[in-house]
């Protein structure tokens, strides 16, 4: 079988994934949230090692991986340990971005974003909370920001992630909800992970970053939440 047609059927096989936990979230099945969930990283993962992707960017969707896991627990040591293992991930995209070009008026507009919604947030959130949940929004910030710079199907990415997480802090805070939260957390953190390395791996993209030394490798063939 040739890499374009694997990468084309593990593409698929995301797809299908992400498409089964949103129907199994419509439908309040708690078993087919907790079946299809973790397949959508190592899927993603997988897709991305045929398409030869560099290794940061693998660490990265393992651990998103790692939080979705984490996530599946109602615990609050789960829940930090999955905003732990995000915030892993979101260095290692900064790792990946770091020689983009963004543009100044757009991070002014995520800094604003990113004040606004950790004061709003803070007197809501359990105590306990506010401190990691403030760091953690400054990295998933920054990392939609870099994103900008790789063009705007990574930049569509980013501002995805940072909605799909917004949301799970206004539910962590107690602020009413949409209908069925967990379809729009799944549908704009799938979308936003898979747009993400869309915007890593085009090889059309200008603003491409050309990453050096360990990140420069391809690795072999072979991650929301709730």
């Amino acid at each position: 079988m040739s890499r374009e047609r694997l990468a084309g059927l593990l593409r698929a096989a995301f797809a299908a994934a992400l498409a089964a936990d949103l129907l199994a979230l419509l439908a309040g099945s708690a078993t087919g949230h907790l079946f299809a969930k973790p397949l959508l990283m190592p899927l993603l993962a997988a897709y991305a090692a045929v398409r030869g992707a560099p290794r940061l960017l693998l660490a990265a969707l393992a651990f998103g991986w790692g939080g979705d896991v984490f996530l599946l627990v109602d615990a609050e040591w789960a829940f930090l340990a999955g905003m732990g293992s995000f915030a892993a991930g979101h260095v290692c995209y900064l790792l990946l971005f770091g020689r983009a070009r963004t543009s100044p008026l757009l991070g002014a507009c995520y800094a604003a974003v990113l004040v606004a919604a950790v004061a709003l947030l803070w007197p809501s959130l359990p105590a306990d909370l506010r401190v990691p949940v403030a760091g953690y929004s400054l990295l998933l910030t920054a990392t939609a920001y870099r994103a900008s710079g790789l063009g705007p199907v990574a930049a569509t990415g980013g501002a995805l992630f940072l909605l799909s997480d917004t949301l799970i802090a206004t539910g962590v805070a107690d602020w009413p909800q949409p209908p069925v939260p967990d379809f729009w957390i799944m549908l704009t953190y799938g979308a936003a992970q898979y747009l993400l390395v869309t915007g890593v791996l085009r090889p059309s993209s200008a603003a491409r970053p050309h990453p050096t030394g360990p990140v420069a490798a391809p690795s072999p063939p072979g991650r929301p939440r709730s």
